[in-house]
């Protein structure tokens, strides 16, 4: 049977189609302009040799045309390879370059970087750093207590004798709510001026200190008056030191009263919100005030535990959870006539900020029912730590019991398990409103060297929850000069906006004694404290003769990278003090978190002494090697220096500058051509050999700038982009020049001007060939713009050097391909013409294969590159799409290659991101978490003289002035006011190449919706082609690979615990000193509710009377001990 003329594979019914002659787009002369109306045809950069015809495979349901045979798609693959590698040998560059660089050998030398004495020499230049710190921080704790020592105590002291800057006192005259506006402040509150010191980030006054009191503690009380007196002879102590010291940061005194003095003098950063600071919450006072924990909450949830009270227990639990740190372990129990985990946790866990929300969340469903047994709880709690067979802190042990009140002392239970070494101590809490009987629970504290309090309302919660502190620093303060050791924090965010920092903290001990030959104080006062900046430290490092992969991290070594056993071991070796070094392949992320690389890096570790610290250099082997510029001729200085001006652009191309700090007076700014213009502006002041200059920074800028200049003369300039549809070619060097020519093409250039923070430069240093990057896409913008846009994707390589047999890598250079032109390239180069201005038809009998060019309504033919994200298409349509990940696309196909291992896919979680705050939905007019009463109560005579009534009075009066305890974040109370984002955990999904390697076919089988597809990787590139059919119906749909970075809680807490990572115990702990004196163990009294204010307030609700003005409540600082 005959059959019909047709072009190759035009099956399906519609219109005769023709091919336009090759590229069939008019020229687009440059950035910014509009295409002309036609364009003339050019020439490919590679003669096409005739396509052989070869048997043919139907594909399922074809009569008249079938899918291209494997060889045929090996033949378009190898011409797509050999045409970017034309391309690139020509405009990029990079053979060009080398030549450069050897003809320039006099200027530079090469250097070597020594893994072993560079990261020896930072750890010392560190340990230098902070031992200035210790020192500064040994003086201020001995002078704190021989202050504290002389001081007498005053029982008649006033507000108004005490002179002092209260750093909240500018808010609080801000705030018309605020207490001391209504009641008018007694204080004699200094007035102060302050000067902005960008060390600080802050407006500081040196002269003076600032003292924060937290919110729920009365300022004019006895304790707090005494603690401002003794303590304000700390500021000369403070003003000496910043003398000895100018690079010193905030010093800080944090009092086991709550007082926080620092030093310089600065503003309180009030939050929106209530502020709820209090320094004995902070990691730094915590790790300070006492040695490692090992506790175990266990909460009565006996059915006599009333709704209001098991309230109260949820949230003293969550309170408590809050003063345990890193160095802690901890596990939450319920308990009645059994005792059982309230969370997943089945021993003690590392009290972490995830574990901590694991039992937060957990608590909240904890219910009351059953009888009390104290003898379960207790029981459980002493297995729990005596657990040897897990990780924990192998240090202070205890048990804190929340209860409303019991008769049993369960003698037997410390009998069998506690005495008589009492190595465990026992806190307990009787919470709520209750005429019980507390003798048993001051009791099993007194003989288990513990504490008792009370929490009858929400005002004691957290004084009561965080006191016990004091208990566990009696040892300390008992070991006098022994216990005095300096520790370091883990990295966290200061409270006063100084960024991240680390802090040196020091125990203060009360030294006083009540009479001559009188026991020893066991009070610890407080904690000394003083900030490092990270960025300080991070000066310390070596700058641009190494890439720098990461920015400094607040996070496990094995959640800042992507873990792997190596690193583990790794991690192992540097918290056992040890050092070493360690050549390893891993896996790590693109800047930008788009992409995976496989690489080789070189990994060396050495403690730093007299810390708690380790220091890793991790180095690519490419950076084993580096170019020093020695640029001694200023002729030739100045000659470099004039392609750095503005008005040499038009000719030699836009200049990018690195945003380094090459001198101490050049001012920074995020806008490179304003940082630019003051760099000129200097430069015009000093010389490059200026001893406020960083010399090898300037003289490897100004030694690029001349080599890429070089580069546009012998290659860049005689070249005609236009003919080969490259909208700019550009060239980024490690000395810190991006220059792109022409220089219009600039306009459109926005990458980050210091290459080693710019992705493509990265890539392409970490991997050989050409690296495409399209532009980015995210899928919930919109698509790209291509009507008067120019779009442009990114190929750039690495040029290697060889110089006496030392290899490096200092510049990366590379096209900028327009995406429209180089989509029509594509049809062309993926098809069965065999002369360049005319499609290939088929003869009047015969059946011949689709190509990319001719069947774009039947084949679809894709680049898409190593993170799976779509490169080029011959689908018109999907141009505007571009850039994003393929499974937006095609979500059928892009599973089909990712279940032939095609690609490989890596989860891990982003530990540092920023979300946009959540909604919070409508509460209603009671505060969070509080027990509000049914209609039904309010009727019911007997609900209102039950102790709820009682207490919920209380909670509501105390939410008159903090605006809602439950709904106050202390996270967020304690941040940035300005600050519209939240810490949160992202879940990241990166794609990557697989195993294969070869060309191959399948089919994605879907019944009759099958579609046949190839794939095959383009060598020296890091694309991959396919060429499929396109789908027929849609019910072949398959689950869609999702990339984009989601919300999550992070990885299974309950599964990563079951394999604890590796943490090593304090080297010295202090829980025990066999002079201790346990008999101030806590003293309480019941309060039962007061009937006639109940009916009163009853009859003012009933009858809708306003309630009289009530007196402010406040929680009185108090030392128990």
């Amino acid at each position: 049977m005959a059959v019909p003329a047709q072009t190759c594979g035009a099956s399906r019914p519609g219109p005769a189609r023709t091919a336009l002659p090759w590229p069939g787009r008019s020229p687009r002369p440059g950035p910014g302009a509009r295409r002309p109306a036609a364009r003339p045809p050019r020439p490919l950069l590679l003669l096409l040799p005739p396509l052989l015809l070869l048997p043919l495979l139907a594909a399922p349901g074809a009569s008249a045309y079938s899918f291209p045979q494997q060889h045929t798609m090996q033949h378009w693959a190898r011409r797509l390879e050999q045409e970017i590698d034309g391309v690139m040998r020509i405009f990029g560059g990079v053979q060009q370059l080398r030549e450069i660089y050897k003809d320039n050998r006099n200027l530079f030398e090469v250097q070597e970087n020594e893994p072993q004495k560079l990261v020896e020499k930072v750890a010392g230049d560190i340990e230098s750093l902070l031992d200035r710190k210790v020192q500064a921080l040994k003086k201020l704790a001995d002078a704190a207590e021989n202050f504290q020592k002389a001081h007498r105590w005053q029982d008649n002291i006033k507000e108004e004798d005490i002179m002092y800057y209260d750093a909240k006192a500018d808010a609080e005259l801000d705030d018309p709510e605020s207490e001391d506006v209504e009641r008018g402040s007694k204080a004699s509150n200094l007035r102060l001026d302050f000067v902005e010191d960008s060390n600080f980030k802050n407006k500081v006054n040196y002269s003076y200190t600032a003292v924060q009191i937290p919110t729920d503690i009365y300022k004019g009380s006895t304790v707090i008056l005494n603690e401002l007196n003794w303590t304000e002879a700390l500021e000369n102590v403070f003003i000496e030191n910043r003398r000895q010291d100018p690079t010193l940061l905030w010093q800080v005194f944090g009092s086991a009263t709550g007082v926080t003095r620092y030093y310089p003098a600065t503003p309180w950063r009030a939050p929106k919100k209530i502020d709820l600071y209090d320094v004995r919450r902070r990691p730094w006072y915590i790790q300070g005030a006492s040695s490692p924990k090992d506790m175990v909450i266990i909460v009565d949830v006996s059915g006599s535990v009333s709704g209001l009270t098991l309230k109260l227990m949820k949230t003293s639990v969550c309170e408590m959870l809050d003063t345990l740190s890193d160095d802690d372990y901890v596990n939450v129990a319920s308990f009645n006539e059994k005792a059982q985990p309230v969370s997943c946790f089945t021993h003690l866990v590392q009290a972490n900020v995830r574990n901590k929300k694991v039992f937060k969340e957990a608590v909240q469903g904890m219910v009351a029912k059953g009888t009390t047994g104290y003898k379960a709880g207790f029981e459980y709690a002493f297995d729990q730590l005596q657990n040897s067979n897990i990780t924990r802190a192998n240090c202070n042990k205890m048990i804190m019991m929340f209860t409303d009140g019991g008769e049993d002392r369960v003698q037997d239970v410390f009998e069998k398990y506690n005495w008589p070494n009492r190595t465990v101590r026992v806190f307990t809490f009787s919470v709520g409103q209750h005429n019980y009987d507390v003798t048993p629970l001051q009791w099993m504290a007194c003989a288990n060297k513990g504490y008792y309090f009370e929490i009858p309302s929400i005002g004691a919660i957290r004084i009561n929850t965080q006191e016990y502190l004091d208990v566990l620093g009696r040892p300390m303060v008992l070991a006098g000069k022994e216990a005095k050791q300096v520790q370091w924090t883990n990295v966290y965010e200061d409270a006063l906006g100084l960024g991240l920092v680390v802090t040196g903290t020091l125990p203060v001990f009360n030294l006083t004694q009540d009479g001559p030959g009188e026991k020893k104080n066991q009070l610890i006062l407080g904690v000394m404290g003083i900030d490092v900046a990270l960025n300080d430290i991070k000066r310390l490092t070596p700058n641009y003769t190494t890439t720098n992969f990461r920015e400094p991290v607040t996070l496990d070594f094995l959640d800042a990278e992507l873990e792997d056993e190596n690193k583990e071991e790794i991690r192992r070796s540097m918290i056992d003090g040890n050092k070493g070094h360690k050549q390893i392949r891993t896996l790590v992320k693109s800047l930008d978190e788009r992409y995976i690389d496989e690489v080789m890096r070189n990994y060396t570790w050495v403690p730093i002494r007299s810390t708690n610290y380790s220091l890793g250099l991790v180095l690519p082997p490419y950076s084993t090697f580096y170019l020093q510029a020695n640029l001694s001729d200023q002729i030739l200085q100045v000659k470099y220096f004039e392609f750095l001006l503005p008005s040499s652009f038009e000719s030699e191309g836009h200049v990018f500058i690195a945003p380094r700090e090459y001198c101490k007076d050049l001012n920074a700014s995020d806008n490179n051509t304003e940082f630019l213009k003051n760099f000129i502006e200097l430069m015009e002041k000093v010389t490059p050999d200026s001893k406020q200059c960083n010399n090898f920074l300037l003289h490897n800028l100004i030694l690029d700038t001349g080599i890429t200049q070089q580069l546009v003369e012998r290659v860049w300039r005689d070249q005609d982009l236009n003919t080969y549809s490259l909208l700019a070619v550009f060239a980024a060097t490690d000395g810190g020049i991006t220059r792109i020519f022409p220089n219009k093409a600039a306009e459109d250039w926005t990458e980050n001007p210091e290459p080693f923070n710019a992705s493509f430069y990265r890539r392409s240093l970490d991997n050989h060939g050409y690296v495409f990057k399209p532009p980015h896409q995210d899928a919930l913008l919109r698509p790209l713009e291509l009507e008067n846009d120019t779009v442009g994707i990114l190929v750039s390589t690495a040029v290697e050097l060889s110089l006496g047999g030392r290899t490096l890598r200092p510049a990366v250079v590379g096209v900028k391909l327009d995406l429209e032109a180089w989509a029509e390239k594509f049809k062309v180069l993926a098809s069965n013409r065999t002369h360049q201005d005319q499609p290939q038809k088929c003869g009047p009998s015969s059946h011949c294969e689709m190509d990319c060019e001719v069947n774009n309504e039947d084949l679809l033919c894709i680049l898409i590159d190593d993170g799976g994200f779509l490169v080029l298409s011959n689908q018109n349509h999907q141009w505007d799409q571009v850039g994003r990940f393929f499974s937006e696309v095609d979500a059928n196909l892009m599973m089909a290659l990712y279940n032939n291992s095609f690609y490989t896919r890596k989860e891990s979680y982003d530990y540092q991101a920023a979300c946009a705050p959540q909604p919070q939905g409508n509460l209603g007019a009671a505060p969070r978490g509080v027990f509000v009463p049914t209609v039904a109560d309010f009727l019911n005579l007997a609900w209102w003289t039950s102790a709820a009534a009682w207490s919920l009075f209380q909670q509501l009066l105390y939410g008159l002035i903090s605006h809602s305890w439950f709904q106050a974040d202390p996270a967020e109370a304690e941040s940035n006011p300005e600050a519209r984002e939240s810490s949160c955990v992202m879940k990241q999904t990166q794609y990557y190449f697989g195993s294969v390697n070869a060309s191959y076919n399948a089919i994605i089988d879907c019944g009759n919706c099958s579609r046949l597809f190839h794939a095959q990787r383009l060598t020296n590139t890091n694309l991959l082609f396919v060429v499929a059919e396109k789908p027929l119906c849609s019910q072949c749909e398959a689950g869609r690979l999702l990339q984009k970075e989601t919300h999550s809680d992070g990885p299974e807490q309950c599964e990563l615990v079951q394999r604890p990572r590796y943490r090593r115990g304090p080297h010295i702990c202090f829980d025990y000193n066999a002079t201790e004196d346990t008999s101030d163990c806590g003293r309480g009294a019941s309060f039962p509710p007061s009937l006639g204010v109940l009916v009163s307030l009853q009859l003012l609700l009933l009858l809708g009377l306003p309630p009289r003005p009530q007196p402010q409540v406040y929680a009185y600082a108090s030392r128990r001990l």
